[in-house]
């Protein structure tokens, strides 16, 4: 699996499940909150710093969601879209990037051909067991708890990258516009 994480350059991830814990919230004119994790955000900007671009893939789409790609500075996302291995063949194409420099992060079986199309599949502690059998690595966080951390640590980790989470000096050597 070292050699895969070396290779990867691009991330998509999955929302619901994935950055927040699944759960959707509703009012009277429709969908009304959505909790994300800031450890998965940091995770996406140092990843993003570090030159691994950062794509959302949701068969959902919300201004919540919107606004939080925004916060975010994540530029490629396609949203509102279940058919995701024609989802994922379009980002990497906008990426620049092969299936084998692309890693997934999912939590359903919505996410399935997503896995099936990129070279490193990643699944939440608390996804589906169907789920978790068909990924390369099952993460130890629960989706919305820091998953997308967890990964985004392990990714830098194998590409020599690890100061820039586990040293202050590496940190702030690499803080642009951080973003939680």
């Amino acid at each position: 699996m070292l050699d895969k994480l070396k290779q990867i350059k691009f991330v998509i991830t999955d929302v619901d499940g994935v950055l927040t814990d699944g759960l959707l919230h509703y009012d009277a004119n429709g969908e009304a909150i959505k909790s994300f994790h800031v450890r998965d955000g940091l995770g996406i900007k140092m990843l993003m710093e570090q030159g691994i671009q950062v794509a959302v893939l949701s068969g959902r789409s919300s201004p919540i969601l919107q606004k939080r790609i925004t916060d975010l500075g994540i530029k490629l996302a396609i949203l509102g879209k279940l058919e995701k291995e024609t989802a994922c063949f379009e980002l990497m194409k906008q990426a620049g990037v092969t299936s084998d420099q692309t890693a997934y992060i999912g939590d359903d079986s919505v996410d399935l051909p997503a896995f099936a199309v990129c070279g490193l599949s990643f699944a939440v502690a608390d996804a589906a067991e169907y789920v978790k059998t068909a990924a390369d690595h099952v993460l130890t966080l629960a989706g919305g708890k820091g998953a997308f951390r967890e990964m985004s640590d392990m990714i830098l980790k194998a590409q020599d990258k690890a100061d820039v989470y586990n040293s202050a000096q590496g940190f702030l050597k690499s803080v642009q516009n951080m973003v939680q």
